[in-house]
């Protein structure tokens, strides 16, 4: 039976899925609004994070020491898809989303939002390095909101995002969110 965390995921999935599968090879080395990160960079981190959140789901440890270039193997786009497609699968299980992450000290439904932003802003960040539309679906964005509200300070103090970015007053909840996490939805290359 589905879950709040797992139905979030599938709404934001098959945009993020279909904007990783239209990147071209010559994209790869783009810079992204994700300052640390090219475009391959940041498909990696998010295939990573599909991976590492299906064994949060399950209660199980991650190590997020293990770096991979899954862009440098064969068949990528389709092993992503279905990685996410996975995560989704993962979080479905109600038990994923009952009590504390083990490495993460966080409620397991936080951790799942955690997913869910990092499919959604990385999305946006992809979209933009390359030049393709992208609308995530208006339930994840007002969940992200929620989520912003409880953990973007912690959120700041690690790292994860950056200092927030004014937004104007007719920006769009997306457009807010991405204000909230340290983008600017005004960025081009």
């Amino acid at each position: 039976m589905p879950t709040k965390t797992s139905e979030l995921l599938a709404a934001a999935a098959p945009g993020t899925v279909a904007l990783v599968r239209a990147i071209g090879d010559d994209q790869l080395d783009l810079p992204t609004p994700c300052a640390e990160y090219t475009v391959r960079g940041l498909i990696n981190h998010v295939y990573d994070v599909a991976v590492n959140f299906q064994r949060l789901a399950a209660g199980q440890e991650t190590d997020w020491s293990v770096k991979t270039d899954h862009v440098a193997e064969p068949g990528w786009r389709d092993r992503f898809a279905a990685e996410v497609e996975q995560l989704v699968v993962a979080w479905d299980d109600p038990v994923s989303e009952e009590g504390v992450a083990p490495a993460m000290g966080l409620p397991r439904s936080t951790v799942g939002l955690m997913g869910v932003a990092d499919l959604v802003v990385h999305g946006w960040d992809l979209a933009r390095a390359t030049g393709q539309p992208y609308q995530p679906a208006g339930e994840s964005i007002a969940a992200l909101h929620g989520f912003m509200d409880e953990m973007g300070p912690m959120g700041r103090q690690m790292g994860a995002f950056g200092a927030e970015v004014p937004v104007e007053a007719d920006g769009t909840a997306l457009d807010r969110l991405l204000g909230r996490t340290g983008r600017d939805p005004a960025w081009t290359s």
